[in-house]
C-alpha cells in the first residue's frame, strides 16, 4: 500500500476555508473526534481550525471532545473559548491529570457518534488524514481503521526506542495490528462499545483495540514531529506506558523468571557434582573471590525477578482498588 501524501493547508481565522476535500458519503452520519489535551496552550488555535476544516469536509453533523487533563497553564480557558466559537467543539475538563490514556477513556465514554475518531492533541496525528481513513471505514465491511506509521519525523533515540518497543511487544503479546501504530484511529459504534467493556486500570489502547478484534484496516502515513511545544510523552513516561502494555498483554516476563531459575538450578546440581568430585580427587577448593560473585550474582537475579513479579502483583492490585479511571470537574456539551 502506498503512503498518501497530502498538501495540508491551514486555516487562520481571518481566511475564507478552503474546500479541497470532498463531501462524503452522500447520506450523512454522526462522526465524534475526542482529541486528549495537557498543556498545549500553544497549538489549541492551529488544532481548532484544522480539526474544524476536515470535519466539515465530512459534514456538519459532528462533534469534537476536547479532553482536558488536568493541565496547569491556560489550556483550559483557550478549549472554552473553541467552544464559543464552535458549539460542536465540546470541553471535558478532568479534575486532575490522569494520564493520557485515561484521558481518551473519558472522551470515548462521552462519544455520540456512530463512528467515534481519536487523535492525539500535539497534531502529530495529521487531522487532514481522517476524510480517508473514514472513506475506508464506510467502504469496506471493517469496524475499525487506524493510522500506520510508515516514517517518524522524530528524534533519533526516541524512534529507535518505539521502533524496539513495538517489535518486542508484537512478539510477546502475540497481537497482530501492533506494530507501527499508535492510539489513531476511527471506531465503528459497534465497536467502541466492546472497547468500552475493557475496565482495566492499567491501559494501553493500541492493544485493547487490537483485542476486540473486528475487521481492521489501516491507512499509511509519515508521522512529523511536532511543530511547537514541548512533547509530553518523555522518555519515562514512554517506558511506563510500555511496560504497562507488556505486563497487561504478556506473561513473558514471569516465563524469564521460570525458565532462569530452572536453568540456575541445573547448573547448581552441575556445580554440587564438580565440588563433590574435587574433594575427592584432592584438588585445591575454588577461592573466595569466586564465592563471592557466585553470591552477588544469584542475589542480582532473585531481586530482579521479585522487581518482575512486583510489577504483577502491583497491577493486580490497582484493578482489585477498582478506583475509577477518570474524574470529570465539568462538561461544556
Amino acid at each position: 500500500m502506498a503512503t498518501v501524501a497530502y498538501d495540508i493547508q491551514f486555516i487562520r481565522p481571518n481566511q475564507e476555508e478552503p474546500k479541497t476535500l470532498k463531501r462524503v458519503p452522500p447520506k450523512q452520519v454522526v462522526m465524534s473526534l475526542v482529541i486528549p489535551m495537557y498543556n498545549e496552550e500553544v497549538l489549541i488555535e492551529e488544532v481548532f481550525f484544522r480539526t474544524r476544516q476536515v470535519m466539515l469536509s465530512l459534514g456538519e453533523d459532528f462533534e469534537v471532545i476536547l479532553v482536558d487533563d488536568g493541565s496547569t497553564d491556560t489550556t483550559l480557558e483557550k478549549l472554552r473559548s473553541c467552544h464559543e466559537k464552535d458549539k460542536r467543539f465540546k470541553v471535558l475538563a478532568l479534575s486532575r491529570n490522569f494520564g493520557h490514556q485515561a484521558a481518551y477513556t473519558a472522551g470515548l465514554n462521552y462519544a455520540k457518534g456512530a463512528y467515534i475518531a481519536m487523535m492525539d492533541g500535539d497534531l502529530q496525528d495529521p487531522p487532514e488524514l481522517l476524510p480517508d481513513m473514514y472513506r475506508k471505514l464506510v467502504s469496506e465491511p471493517i469496524d475499525i481503521v487506524y493510522g500506520k506509521r510508515t516514517q517518524r519525523k522524530e528524534k533519533f533515540l526516541k524512534r529507535v526506542f518505539i521502533g524496539w518497543f513495538h517489535s518486542i511487544f508484537r512478539i510477546l503479546s502475540h497481537l497482530k495490528d501492533v506494530k507501527q501504530v499508535g492510539n489513531f484511529s476511527i471506531l465503528s459504534r459497534n465497536a467502541l462499545e466492546a472497547f468500552l467493556r475493557l475496565k482495566e486500570k492499567n491501559r494501553y489502547l493500541p492493544g485493547l483495540r487490537s483485542f476486540i478484534g473486528f475487521k481492521q484496516g489501516y491507512v499509511e502515513y509519515t508521522r512529523p514531529d511536532r511543530a511547537q511545544g514541548e512533547a509530553k510523552m518523555n522518555f519515562g513516561k514512554l517506558l511506563l506506558l510500555a511496560l504497562d502494555a507488556i505486563f497487561s498483554f504478556s506473561n513473558a516476563p514471569v516465563k524469564v523468571c521460570l525458565y532462569s531459575g530452572l536453568m540456575g538450578l541445573v547448573l547448581i546440581i552441575f556445580a554440587i557434582l564438580y565440588t563433590i568430585v574435587s574433594k575427592i580427587a584432592g584438588l585445591a577448593p575454588l577461592g573466595w573471590s569466586s564465592i563471592i560473585l557466585s553470591v552477588y550474582f544469584m542475589g542480582s537475579v532473585q531481586l530482579l525477578f521479585i522487581g518482575i513479579l512486583g510489577e504483577y502483583v502491583h497491577r493486580i492490585y490497582k484493578e482489585t482498588q477498582n478506583r475509577p479511571i477518570f474524574i470529570v470537574s465539568q462538561f461544556l456539551d
